[in-house]
């Protein structure tokens, strides 16, 4: 009786950490000008990306996304393009640009640039599992 409690409680432990994990986690490492994408803790992607240059920042946590817009245009920068946008704090997101040549280097207002390509396949993951199941990470 004791090991059929002791397995059940293991059991119970087990789902009940993973009930509160992400499906998919997107992992923004600053340093390095990288996302990496996790589905269900599994390594799936590792694109290049260009987040905030000098004088702009990339916020810094762990978010979830707020709002998915397959086609945006900023109304703060020039009426700039952005497709396939994943909003995760107030006016930050994840989203496609043309300015491909930068991936890899510090180039944005802040937001977090991807390859087109890569930003929709990101958004149609992101609407596949829900928004409620994905962490956005952005560290240092």
């Amino acid at each position: 009786m004791k090991k059929v409690l002791a397995a059940f409680a293991i059991l119970w432990a087990l789902s009940a950490s993973a009930a509160y994990a992400a499906a998919l986690e997107a992992r923004i490492d600053l340093s390095e000008q990288r996302m990496r994408v996790y589905e269900n803790g599994f390594l799936r992607y590792s694109w290049k990306v260009s987040t905030a240059r000098r004088g702009y920042v990339t916020p810094v946590g762990t978010y979830r996304p707020q709002r998915l817009e397959r086609m945006w245009y900023s109304r703060k920068y020039h009426h700039s393009p952005m497709p396939h946008s994943i909003f995760f704090r107030g006016g930050y997101a994840i989203h496609g640009t043309n300015a491909i040549k930068h991936l890899g280097h510090r180039a944005s207002h802040g937001c977090v640039r991807l390859h087109p390509d890569h930003a929709a396949v990101l958004y149609r993951l992101v609407r596949s599992v829900g928004p409620r199941n994905v962490r956005i990470r952005v560290v240092r």
